[in-house]
C-alpha cells in the first residue's frame, strides 16, 4: 500500500433502549469541528425515533425507580469511573466541539456524576423528613421521581452541559430522553457508550442527536412525557415548547443561568425540580 492513510470517519448513532440504532428515516447530518472541518456524520433523529425513545424510557422507568437509592448512586459512580478511563477521548472530542479548556471540562463532568451519585440516598434526609403537625399523627414528606423526563441539552459546554442535566434527572429514578444538538453529538454518543457499559439499565437514558427545532415541540407535546427540562432551549424555542407542554400539564424546568463550572451549578434542588413530593400521614397509636 502506498500513499497517506485515510482514517475511518465516525458515524454516530442514536442511543435508544440501551441499543445504538440509526435513525429510522435514514438521515444523517455532518458534525463540524470548531475550525470548520467535518469530524463525523451523526444520525438525525426523527419524530418516530423520539416516540421509540419515549416507549423505551417508560418501560425502563419503573424498574429504575424501584432500585434502592444506594444502588442508583453506585451506578452513577460507575459512570464516572468509566469516563475517567476514557478521558483522552472525551478531551479530544470536547476540544473539537470548541471547549476552551477540555481537561477542566472533562474533570468537571466526571466530578458532577460523583457529586449527584452522593446525593442519591441523602436527599430524603436533607430536604424531606418529618413534619410537625397538630394531632396524634406522624407526617412525612418523601420524594418520588416524576417519571419520564425530556431534556434539551445545552449546546455548550459540550459535555458538561449534558451531564449537568442528565445526572440530577436520573439519580432520583426518572428515565430520560435527551435531545442533543448536532454540534455536541460526538461527546454525547461517547457518553452513551459509557452508559451502555456502566450498569445503567437500557432505556433509562436515551440520547437523540439532531435538530432541536424539529424534535423539541414533539417531545414537549408527547402525552407520555411527564416533565421537561428546557435548559438548553433558545428563548424562542422554549416559548413554543412550554405551550406544547401545557397540553397535559407537564412539569417544566429551566436551570438558573450560572457558570456551569460554578459550584452553584450543582444543587440538590436540581434533583427535586424533577420529583414529586408525597406526604404520608400515619396515626401514632395509643
Amino acid at each position: 500500500m502506498t500513499g497517506e492513510r485515510v482514517p475511518v470517519r465516525r458515524t454516530a448513532k442514536l442511543f435508544i433502549g440501551g441499543a445504538f440504532p440509526r435513525s429510522e428515516s435514514g438521515r444523517s447530518i455532518e458534525v463540524v469541528a470548531a475550525d470548520g472541518h467535518v469530524l463525523a456524520h451523526a444520525s438525525r433523529a426523527s419524530r418516530k425515533d423520539l416516540r421509540d425513545a419515549v416507549v423505551a424510557a417508560r418501560k425502563a422507568q419503573k424498574g429504575w425507580a424501584g432500585a434502592t437509592a444506594t444502588n442508583r448512586g453506585q451506578v452513577l459512580y460507575r459512570v464516572a469511573e468509566m469516563m475517567e478511563g476514557r478521558r483522552a477521548q472525551f478531551e479530544a472530542e470536547v476540544a473539537d466541539a470548541g471547549s476552551p479548556d477540555p481537561g477542566r471540562e472533562v474533570s468537571a463532568a466526571i466530578d458532577r456524576w460523583v457529586w449527584y451519585a452522593g446525593w442519591s440516598d441523602k436527599l430524603p434526609q436533607v430536604l424531606g423528613g418529618a413534619n410537625p403537625v397538630a394531632g396524634p399523627y406522624f407526617n412525612f414528606s418523601v420524594f418520588e421521581p416524576t417519571g419520564v423526563v425530556g431534556i434539551v441539552a445545552p449546546p455548550e459546554p459540550p459535555l458538561l452541559g449534558l451531564v449537568s442535566r442528565l445526572a440530577p434527572a436520573v439519580v432520583s429514578g426518572n428515565a430520560v430522553i435527551a435531545v442533543v444538538p448536532v454540534s455536541v453529538a460526538l461527546p454525547a454518543v461517547s457518553l452513551a457508550e459509557v452508559l451502555a457499559t456502566s450498569d445503567v439499565p437500557g432505556g433509562v437514558v436515551n440520547l437523540l442527536t439532531g435538530l432541536p427545532e424539529e424534535l423539541v415541540p414533539w417531545l414537549c407535546g408527547h402525552m407520555d412525557v411527564n416533565a421537561v427540562d428546557l435548559t438548553g432551549c433558545s428563548d424562542d424555542l422554549a416559548a413554543d415548547a412550554e405551550t406544547a407542554a401545557a397540553e397535559n400539564v407537564k412539569r417544566v424546568h429551566r436551570a438558573p443561568e450560572v457558570d456551569p463550572f460554578d459550584p452553584r451549578a450543582q444543587s440538590p434542588y436540581e434533583i427535586t425540580a424533577l420529583t414529586e413530593t408525597k406526604t404520608v400521614w400515619h396515626p401514632m397509636g395509643a
